[in-house]
């Protein structure tokens, strides 16, 4: 095989090189799928809704504000086909569903839990930097303004024949 060359369509490359990681952009790339799926705002709040105990579906709706029906059983059943979610059909009428973290389901729930904890550490550095730069931009977007009315005043003058 030519050096450089994928081994499957799937293969995004060596990551081992941990100075430069590049993930394939290709929509094919099993690691960018992956991402896709478990960085998606629904997903991350199942998998720590879950990591305390089993829920049902509708004690997991309730709980996730904004979420409909039809995006939370997509979510549920991509976590389930990734081995993230088990879910348990219980023979009763009605039917009882209960869905909890597989044991992989938790080691990525440990993972999310110290992206929280280091948001919750910086969240004053990212809003004092979301201030600056809102400021900036409003600067530059105010100048820009002058500017231009400078231009309108300029353009005016001389249609006039006053320049």
């Amino acid at each position: 095989m030519e050096v450089g060359t994928s081994k499957s369509p799937g293969y995004c490359g060596d990551t081992t090189d941990h100075e430069l990681i590049q993930w394939d952009t290709r929509a094919d790339c099993e690691v960018r799928q992956i991402l896709d799926r478990i960085a998606d705002k629904w997903s991350l709040l199942v998998i720590t809704l879950l990591d305390r105990r089993s829920l049902r579906f509708t004690e997991l709706r309730r709980s996730i504000d904004g979420v409909s029906q039809r995006m939370l059983t997509r979510t549920l059943r991509h976590l389930e086909r990734d081995g993230l979610v088990r879910r348990t059909v219980h023979a009763t009428v009605p039917p009882r569903v209960d869905y909890e973290l597989t044991p992989l389901g938790s080691t990525l729930h440990n993972t999310i839990r110290a992206l929280v904890t280091w948001t919750e550490g910086h969240q004053n550095e990212i809003a004092a930097a979301r201030s600056a730069y809102d400021a900036r931009e409003l600067a530059q977007q105010e100048e820009a303004e002058r500017e231009a009315a400078r231009r309108d005043t300029i353009a005016r003058e001389v249609l006039a024949g006053q320049r």
